[in-house]
C-alpha cells in the first residue's frame, strides 16, 4: 500500500528527530517513577496513572507496548512482571530503548522489536494485553484495530492513551497555529470520539474516559503556571465528573478493549 509506505517513511523520519532530541540524561527511570505505576488507584487525576490502573495484574503475561518509542512503558511493563515486547517503526528509538532498559537495570526483561504497527510480527490469539501511549493517532484505525484484535486472546485486553480535539472551535483556534515541532509528522492529528468507537467496533468490550480541559493544556505551557499544574489535574477531575459535557473539550482520552 503505497500510502501506508509514505505513512511509516514518514514516521521514521519523525522519530530520528525524537531520538536526537532525547539525552541520555533522560533514559534512566527512578525508584519514584517506578512506584507511582505500580498500583496506582481508580480515580487518579493523570491519564497514564489510570492505563496503569486498567493494566491490572500482568505478572507472567504476554504484553505488547504498542508504538514503544525509547522504551519509557517498556521499562515500567517489566517492572510489573510482564513479559514485554516493544514495538517501534523506529531503530533509531528502538537504540535508546535498548540503552534505557539496561540504565534500569532491566536489560534482560523485555525483548524490543522493529516492525510495523499495521502488521505485528505476533501469532494470532497469542497475547494477553497491548499497551499503547500516544501511538494511535500516527496510524491508519482500520488496519491497526484488526491488527490488535488478531493477536489477543480472548478475554485479552488493549489500553491506550491518546489525543483528541471533538469541539470544532478548538479545531479552528488551532488551525490558526501554523507551528509544528520538528518531532511531530505531517501524518499524525488529534483523535475524535468517533474516530475512537468505530476503532473499537470488533471488540466485545469498550470504555472510554476523558481528561485533559483545556485550562490543564495552558497550565502546562504557561511559565506562570506550570508550578500549579498539580491542582489543575484535580480540578480537571472534579470538573469532568460533575459536568459530563464538558467532556467533549478535553484533550485526552483513555480507553480500554477487551477482546
Amino acid at each position: 500500500m503505497p500510502e501506508i509506505d509514505r505513512w511509516e517513511r514518514a514516521e521514521v523520519e519523525r522519530s530520528a528527530v525524537e531520538a536526537r532530541l532525547t539525552p541520555d540524561s533522560s533514559l534512566r527511570v527512578s525508584a519514584r517513577t517506578l512506584a507511582r505505576y505500580e498500583r496506582p488507584p481508580a480515580d487518579t487525576a493523570y491519564p497514564l496513572e489510570y492505563c496503569y490502573h486498567l493494566l491490572g495484574d500482568v505478572r507472567g503475561q504476554r504484553v505488547i507496548d504498542f508504538g514503544c518509542g525509547s522504551g519509557a512503558n517498556t521499562v515500567l511493563l517489566a517492572s510489573r512482571g510482564a513479559h514485554v515486547w516493544g514495538v517501534d517503526i523506529s531503530e533509531d528509538l528502538l537504540r535508546l530503548a535498548r540503552r534505557r532498559m539496561a540504565a534500569t537495570g532491566r536489560g534482560r526483561a523485555a525483548e524490543v522489536i522493529a516492525a510495523s504497527a499495521h502488521q505485528l510480527p505476533s501469532p494470532d490469539d497469542s497475547i494477553g494485553g497491548v499497551f499503547g501511549i500516544a501511538i494511535l493517532h500516527h496510524l491508519d484505525l482500520t488496519l491497526v484495530s484488526h491488527e490488535i484484535r488478531r493477536v489477543l486472546r480472548r478475554g485479552g485486553r488493549a489500553i491506550f492513551k491518546e489525543p483528541t480535539r471533538n469541539s470544532a472551535t478548538v479545531r479552528f483556534v488551532r488551525s490558526l497555529i501554523p507551528y509544528r515541532k520538528p518531532d511531530v509528522s505531517p501524518f499524525e492529528r488529534p483523535l475524535t470520539d468517533d474516530e475512537l468507537a468505530a476503532f473499537a467496533k470488533p471488540f466485545a468490550s469498550y470504555r472510554m474516559r476523558a481528561f485533559r480541559l483545556p485550562h490543564v493544556a495552558l497550565g502546562e505551557v504557561l511559565p506562570v503556571l506550570r508550578t500549579r499544574v498539580d491542582p489543575l489535574y484535580r480540578s480537571d477531575q472534579v470538573l469532568l465528573k460533575a459536568l459530563p459535557p464538558l467532556a467533549h473539550y478535553a484533550g485526552i482520552r483513555v480507553i480500554e478493549l477487551i477482546k
